[in-house]
């Protein structure tokens, strides 16, 4: 999309929803979706969204930024990340965490190629 657009409206694109895999989910009926929205400087460029509840992942390393909703991430380590609309976040690849969505959650995300 982006490849041949300037311009992608982020917060408001449609995205299809599917249930997160009972090995993830933990807590809640949470949904997951995603767009791809092209490659920039050799990494994937797209919007992610996630319902209310708890999941597990291990992750990629990526960049992102909260476009909107709330929700918390918890790693490994005891460390956890209260996330808003405006933050912006680095994971780094491998790092196992859970994710609390209270608030439906949609980023705009720079990640390596999967």
């Amino acid at each position: 999309m982006l490849d041949e657009l300037t311009k992608t409206a982020a917060a408001g694109l449609e995205l299809p929803l599917a249930d997160v895999p009972p090995a993830q989910r933990i807590a809640g009926a949470p949904r997951t979706g995603a767009a791809r929205l092209g490659d920039f400087g050799g990494v994937s460029l797209g919007v992610w969204e996630m319902t209310p509840g708890t999941m597990r992942d291990v992750e990629i390393d990526e960049v992102f930024v909260v476009l909107h909703g709330e929700a918390t991430i918890a790693f490994e380590d005891g460390t956890i990340v209260v996330l808003e609309p405006g933050d912006v976040v680095k994971l780094q690849a491998g790092q196992r965490t859970v994710w609390t969505v209270t608030k439906t959650l949609r980023k705009v995300y720079l990640a390596q190629r999967s």
